[in-house]
C-alpha cells in the first residue's frame, strides 16, 4: 500500500506539470540536436541562441521536480521563472522566424559567425574553410513552417504550461 501512495505522490499537480514541461522541453531540444547531428542540418547563430533557454530550463526543471514536496511555494516561483525563460525564447524565435520569412532584416553577424582576419588573404582562407549558415534562409520547412516557427510554437506552449496556475494555487 505504501508503494501505491508513494507512486501517487509523483502525480501531485505541480510535480506533474514540472514533469510534463521537462519531457516536452527535452523532446524539443532533442529534436533540434538530432536534426543537426543525425539529419545534417547546420544551425545558424540565432538557432544556437534559441537553444540556450532549453539548456538553462532543463536543469532548473529537474531541480524543481526533486524539491517540489519540500518547498512548493519556491517551486511555483521557479516554474514561473522557467515560463518567463520560455516566453523570452519565444520572442527570439519570433524574431528569427520574421527574418526567415523576410519581414525584417537580421543582424549583420547572421551569416558567418563574425569571422575576423588580419588581412585579405587570411579572410579569404577563413571564408573558404568555414561553412556559412544564413539566418534568413530556413534550412528546413515542414508545411511551410521553419524550425524557428516550430520553436516559437513550442516555447509559447511551454511558457503557457509553466505560467498557468495549478488548481492548488491561490490566485
Amino acid at each position: 500500500m505504501t508503494r501505491i501512495i508513494s507512486f501517487m505522490t509523483l502525480f501531485h499537480p505541480l510535480r506533474a506539470r514540472l514533469a510534463l514541461v521537462f519531457v516536452l522541453a527535452l523532446l524539443v531540444i532533442g529534436t533540434a540536436l538530432a536534426s543537426e547531428y543525425a539529419g545534417g542540418l547546420l544551425p545558424c547563430a540565432l538557432c544556437l541562441k534559441q537553444r540556450m533557454a532549453y539548456f538553462v530550463a532543463l536543469p532548473l526543471l529537474a531541480l524543481a521536480y526533486v524539491y517540489t514536496e519540500k518547498s512548493p511555494a519556491a517551486m511555483h516561483g521557479l516554474l514561473r521563472t522557467i515560463g518567463i525563460i520560455f516566453l523570452a525564447n519565444a520572442g527570439l524565435a519570433f524574431y528569427h522566424a520574421g527574418i526567415e520569412y523576410g519581414f525584417w532584416l537580421g543582424p549583420a553577424t547572421c551569416g558567418g559567425g563574425g569571422l575576423q582576419a588580419s588581412d585579405t588573404s587570411a579572410l579569404l582562407e577563413a571564408l573558404k574553410s568555414s561553412s556559412m549558415v544564413r539566418c534568413d534562409a530556413p534550412s528546413f520547412t515542414l508545411f511551410g513552417v521553419s524550425l524557428a516557427g516550430y520553436n516559437l510554437i513550442a516555447c509559447v506552449g511551454l511558457a503557457g504550461l509553466s505560467l498557468y496556475p495549478t488548481h492548488d494555487e491561490k490566485v
